[in-house]
């Protein structure tokens, strides 16, 4: 440790305020700090899945293109039918793609199908389950409205229409959208290149046999997946080992992208060198969060990347990376980071915590009969990620907040839940 930090000008233990920073400030400092990608590519629409768009659209069309039906029934002028029973003559059909070329004359109605295009004449239609057919004509028992089950041209989005804006992180509905507008590709963001790596001497690949005191480099798969899940570009690096030299050489080689994610060697302990190195080649902007677990978090900058440091424990890494990377990582990407959501819930297990940090436990929301609760897993220490495995929420504790009993209300976060929020207008 003493070659490191003759080398380094970065201690994070003497720090003249080295208290951990508030969650929600860690966040904020760290968008603040992030610069979207701005270069982009025109994509096949079928393609787009997951992608930014990095375009504003615009419809030149009407969607849909001429009043249709909504249902499968008979359509008529309003004014031919003005009571129930009325009996109308059928002279025509009009199914979808295959129009009625005709026009109405007065106690006159065609059969129509949804989607079909209502042709001039109609203003109304009545679903096929309150008629009767009568020879060639139609006995209408229970007369709907005027202008009902008619889809105007334009009902979803009209001529000159704002579709999408630049921002938007597509999913399979926008896509949709974007298809019914007639547009084949259009311009999106590149993805963010993000280069990863675990650190440590103890880590072994999961293909091999392992010894004692070793263990299986379970993180990187998990931030592996992780960044999947968000579109990154990963870049995965492998293991590297607790050195200095070993470090610098992956910093270097790491610096060309746009983010570095690692997990481990950013604590103060003697094969730590994570801190130090980064001080040499580029910036810690802060390093610890007022959060449990993974309180010991690097936010800095080497070369043109953002620098993420996570700690080691597996919960940690993965808390971490949820709370404060994820958020960063859809800014990065053109996107808005979505606000998390949360609501209360009963916990119906007493929850053991200290006042201090914001905690997050890992628990199941569940339903006893029609109640609704949330029950934490049984252990929650930072290196049992089978918590993570078995859990679907995170119940959050403010920090100030000591021993919670059970039955008492508290905040959970959801892990399904948006990430990818809509772009400000």
């Amino acid at each position: 440790m003493s070659e490191s930090s003759e080398q380094s000008g970065f201690r994070p233990d003497a720090q003249p305020d080295n208290r951990p920073m508030p969650l929600a400030d860690a966040r904020a400092r760290i968008i603040a700090a992030i610069t979207p990608v701005v270069e982009t590519e025109r994509v096949a629409l079928a393609d787009t899945l997951h992608r930014v768009l990095a375009e504003d659209l615009q419809s030149d069309i009407d969607v849909p293109g001429a009043d249709n039906s909504s249902m499968d029934g008979y359509g008529f002028a309003a004014a031919d039918a003005p009571e129930h029973g009325a009996r109308l003559r059928v002279v025509g059909e009009s199914f979808a793609g295959h129009p009625f070329d005709g026009r109405l004359a007065p106690g006159e109605c065609i059969r129509i199908m949804t989607g079909a295009v209502v042709p001039p004449g109609v203003d109304t239609i009545v679903m096929q389950e309150n008629t009767r057919t009568d020879d060639s004509h139609v006995v209408i028992d229970t007369v709907p409205a005027r202008g009902s089950n008619v889809r105007p041209a334009g009902e979803d989005l009209a001529r000159g229409d704002a579709v999408m804006s630049a921002g938007t992180y597509l999913r399979p509905a926008d896509i949709a959208v974007v298809a019914s507008i007639g547009r084949p590709e259009v311009a999106v963001f590149r993805r963010p290149r993000v280069a990863f790596f675990s650190t440590g001497d103890e880590l072994r690949p999961i293909d091999g046999p392992i010894e004692p005191g070793q263990i299986y480099d379970s993180n990187r798969y998990g931030l592996a997946a992780l960044l999947d899940e968000l579109g990154m570009d990963g870049i995965n690096m492998g293991v590297v080992g607790d050195s200095p030299e070993a470090l610098r050489a992956a910093f270097k080689k790491a610096s060309t992208a746009d983010a570095i994610v690692t997990s481990g060697g950013v604590s103060v302990g003697a094969a730590d060198f994570v801190l130090d190195v980064l001080g040499e080649q580029g910036r810690v902007d802060f390093w610890r969060v007022a959060i449990k677990p993974g309180k010991p978090l690097a936010f800095g900058t080497v070369g043109d990347a953002r620098f993420f440091g996570l700690p080691g424990n597996p919960v940690s890494t993965a808390v971490t990376f949820l709370q404060l990377v994820r958020p960063a990582l859809v800014r990065m990407a053109g996107g808005t980071p979505a606000p998390a959501t949360r609501f209360v819930l009963p916990t119906r297990t007493a929850l053991d915590k200290r006042p201090g940090r914001e905690n997050f436990l890992r628990a199941r929301m569940e339903m006893d009969g029609t109640t609704p609760g949330v029950r934490a897993i049984d252990h929650q220490g930072s290196g049992v990620m089978r918590s993570m495995s078995a859990a679907n929420c995170f119940i959050v504790l403010p920090a100030e907040l000591g021993e919670v009993a059970a039955g008492t209300d508290v905040v959970v976060e959801p892990f399904a839940q948006a990430i990818w929020d809509h772009p400000a207008d």
